[in-house]
């Protein structure tokens, strides 16, 4: 079994390769051809642990993200294992990871949903995934400028520098929500707050909203009005948004909608559902995270860790089954 740390991953997880594998899994998953297990998180006191379990008869692998996201230390590792034969095939350190294929994930839904036209990003969040969800949303569309909205001016001002110079664009500090919004073609949310960042009565037609954060039940990062005013609402997976979307559950509650009526990305990327299909439509993207993506991204790691020779090499093969 290769060992593969976060060095390997940064140098062999292209975010256009994350980009490719989120495809791939999404619609092989609306295929019936992968399979995907809901986060299970067993809390205490002291700390926490998060699995994230897939499979894919494409890809001829199962496997399951752990990760113990502490204050002192973190731990992240994605297990990947031949599914036909049970040998197991790499550990994979995968905090970056997670960045890049939630990035990637979020560059999926933009492909698919927002206007083609689209070149103006809103983006609410500065911590460690804003600046790949950008990077992300840069890769499927025009974008020439970008507004950032926050409450702490220090932090957004680095954020501002963060992309000015690694991706070359205009940047301007939005000092409401409504000017970060007003002229935004694409708005980006990645935060951890437990109550609604705008009132979504400042959404303005062709809008489209990609909302990471909201993966637990006390999160929420948009407001019922936001929710009520989509035309296209669409998540990466129902089973998981069920569990832990705090974003939709309120408005669920309320009837504003009702899951049966709410379609996964892999469904739009295979043509089951049209997705968008007017130019005035506001189009959101509910994304809490799948194993799926995990595994299509480690996958690819380890395969490209193969053919370069990257990583160590450990003992461990598992054992033959009995007789």
């Amino acid at each position: 079994m290769r060992f593969l740390t976060e060095q390997d991953v940064a140098a062999l997880l292209p975010l256009e390769a994350a980009i490719d594998c989120a495809n791939q899994a999404f619609r092989d998953h609306a295929a019936g051809l992968a399979f995907d297990v809901p986060r299970v998180r067993t809390k205490t006191e002291h700390g926490s642990l998060h699995i994230l379990q897939a499979a894919s008869t494409t890809l001829d692998a199962i496997g399951f993200k752990a990760y113990f996201p502490g204050r002192e230390r973190r731990v992240f590792h994605t297990q990947l294992i031949q599914l036909s034969t049970g040998m197991p095939l790499a550990l994979v350190e995968s905090d970056e990871l997670g960045i890049r294929r939630t990035g990637a994930a979020t560059a999926v839904a933009t492909q698919a949903l927002a206007r083609p036209d689209a070149s103006v990003v809103a983006c609410f969040g500065s911590g460690r995934h804003g600046l790949t969800q950008l990077r992300a949303v840069c890769a499927v569309r025009p974008i020439r400028s970008v507004r950032i909205h926050g409450r702490d001016p220090g932090r957004l001002q680095r954020f501002a520098d963060q992309i000015h110079e690694t991706l070359a664009l205009s940047v301007s500090i939005a000092k409401s929500a409504q000017e970060a919004l007003d002229g935004a073609d694409i708005v980006n949310i990645v935060t951890r707050a437990d109550t609604p960042l705008f009132d979504g009565a400042l959404l303005k037609k062709g809008q489209h909203i990609n909302a990471v954060g909201s993966n637990a039940l006390n999160r929420r990062e948009i407001d019922l009005q936001a929710v009520r005013r989509a035309n296209v609402l669409v998540v990466d997976s129902v089973d998981v948004a069920r569990n832990e979307c705090g974003d939709l559950l309120p408005a669920i509650e309320a009837g504003l909608r009702h899951w049966h009526q709410i379609p996964e990305l892999g469904q739009v990327l295979i043509g089951r559902h049209p997705g968008r299909t007017s130019a005035d439509d506001i189009s959101l993207f509910e994304s809490q995270g799948m194993g799926i993506l995990d595994l299509y991204a480690a996958h690819h790691v380890a395969e490209a860790a193969a053919r370069h020779k990257a990583g160590t090499m450990l003992p461990i093969k598992g054992h033959p089954a009995p007789g």
